[in-house]
């Protein structure tokens, strides 16, 4: 996260706000293009997942090679809209600064061979999600952020290149170095990822029909995202643009501890529900709530009560609606986590219809609030708002549609758990904002912030948020953990 944030200040810097704005609303263009992929990604992802939990490895063999040719498919697909209509509506209908077309268009050819490696990357990703393989996440993910921070440095130095032009080219070559090597390590140690060309008609169909409604729900989500971003530059402008892709930078990043927790309990979660372990799955569910929304506001609680220092620190500049930004953001994506640990449980059961239905419509009409309100007030944070009330109403639908997919989760007992530790999470925010106005705003004081909400917060969370057997679990792990270390030691 720290060297992420730091690359997107020197990024800034270096291209500047327009070619900044210029660059991530040319990938949001692309990023229309995508719904495919995040559909069949959740489809494979939960099928590869399912034949594991229930040990049937000949099958999980043909779905992941049927999947796989799914994903050229899509692949293939997803070229020929983005080099016809794609192209067409960045030329005709995108906000670009004069001079800086040709750029965009290159930008925009990277970013559609970038999209067309992830797509394919999918079934790979999928089959070490599948086998609970966090670790190999956490060591190419540093790999990756490191091959970011390397672009960025480079960018310092060059000067013979277009930089806008440069910074597209090297980010499409680090996103294939990192494929390759996550398709080199499922090859290597998972017999399923050994390509067979294996059209099985049987299991596509069932991953189709799987993916028909969800293609709806995840086309609702681009639309939201996308189209929300394209309003913002009808409306504002490309610095705007890049003041929005700086405040999503930041609340992802922040987001992305807790979006870590939900990927470790994910295929647990499914396989769960494959051997009919309901009880099993509840706990393992409101323990994925309680650990995420903890990881998340843990860094959220300091961040937005300093977050004007921050982003000064970080950028040198405050960016025109930033600072609202990234509060509004982090709010909707607490909702967001929520709404997606409960989708995660109806995934498994392979009924998402109404889930898939409720998210696509909820999201795709928020672009259409969104511009409604911004014909009535002509203020652009209040895009923001709309997500987060559009993310808050979709937390409660899902929850809702869980209980009926699987009767046996008591529903209320898991709101109830979400409940007290988002009240604990304001008690801490309220508490550690009234101490801090007391000193001056300054690096000391983010310290501060950082150490009391860290300590006021995980000792409320503790106490009041976990269950007795929890607590003594976390006892347990935290002793065993300081023995090894005494032994290591001697």
């Amino acid at each position: 996260m720290l060297v992420g944030l730091y690359t997107s200040r020197v990024v800034l810097q270096t291209l500047g706000v327009d070619n900044y704005g210029v660059y991530n609303i040319v990938g949001g263009v692309v990023g229309l293009l995508s719904f495919l992929n995040a559909t069949m990604s959740g489809a494979t992802s939960r099928f590869l997942t399912f034949e594991l939990g229930k040990g049937n490895l000949e099958k999980l063999s043909v779905t992941f090679n049927s999947a796989l040719l799914v994903h050229f498919s899509i692949a293939i697909f997803v070229f020929l809209i983005a080099e016809t209509i794609g192209l067409w509506f960045l030329i005709n209908k995108i906000v670009i600064p004069e001079g800086r077309m040709r750029a965009a268009i290159w930008v925009y050819e990277f970013s559609i061979l970038s999209t067309m490696i992830s797509i394919t990357q999918v079934p790979y990703n999928a089959s070490i999600i599948a086998h609970e393989n966090i670790r190999v996440f956490a060591i190419v993910e540093i790999l990756h952020t490191l091959l970011k921070l390397a672009i960025v440095l480079l960018l310092c130095v060059v000067n013979e290149f277009d930089k806008l032009i440069l910074y597209g080219c090297l980010t499409l070559l680090v996103s294939f170095i990192v494929a390759v090597i996550y398709r080199m390590y499922s090859i290597h140690h998972y017999g399923e990822c050994h390509f067979q060309f294996c059209f099985d008609k049987i299991i596509i169909k069932e991953i189709l029909s799987f993916s028909g409604y969800n293609l709806f729900g995840n086309f609702g989500s681009i639309i939201n995202r996308q189209g929300t971003n394209i309003i913002i530059n009808q409306f504002f402008g490309v610095a705007f643009n890049a003041a929005s892709g700086l405040a999503t930078t930041v609340a992802d990043a922040i987001s992305n501890f807790a979006h870590n927790v939900i990927a470790a309990f994910r295929p647990a979660i499914t396989k769960s529900y494959a051997q009919n372990n309901y009880e099993e799955q509840e706990q393992l569910t409101k323990l994925a709530l309680i650990l995420s929304i903890y990881m998340l506001m843990l860094v959220s609680i300091p961040a937005m009560i300093e977050i004007n220092y921050i982003i000064r620190l970080w950028l040198g500049i405050i960016p025109d609606g930033m600072e609202i930004f990234v509060k509004l953001i982090l709010i909707a994506n607490l909702f967001e986590i929520i709404k997606y640990i409960f989708v995660i449980n109806v995934h498994a059961t392979g009924k998402i219809k109404k889930v898939s239905i409720a998210t696509g419509l909820i999201l795709s009409l928020n672009p259409v609030a969104v511009y409604i309100v911004y014909r009535l007030v002509h203020c652009v944070s209040m895009a923001y708002v709309c997500l987060a009330c559009a993310q808050f109403c979709l937390a409660i639908v899902v929850a809702i549609i869980t209980k009926r997919r699987i009767p046996e989760f008591h529903i209320g007992q898991l709101l109830i758990a979400v409940g007290k530790i988002l009240s604990v999470a304001i008690v801490t925010g309220f508490i550690i904002y009234l101490s801090t106005k007391l000193i001056e705003q300054s690096f000391k004081r983010v310290i501060v912030t950082v150490l009391m909400s860290s300590i006021v917060f995980t000792s409320l969370t503790y106490c009041l948020c976990l269950s007795k057997d929890q607590r003594h679990q976390v006892v347990t792990m935290i002793k065993s953990k300081i023995s090894k270390k005494k032994y290591d030691n001697r």
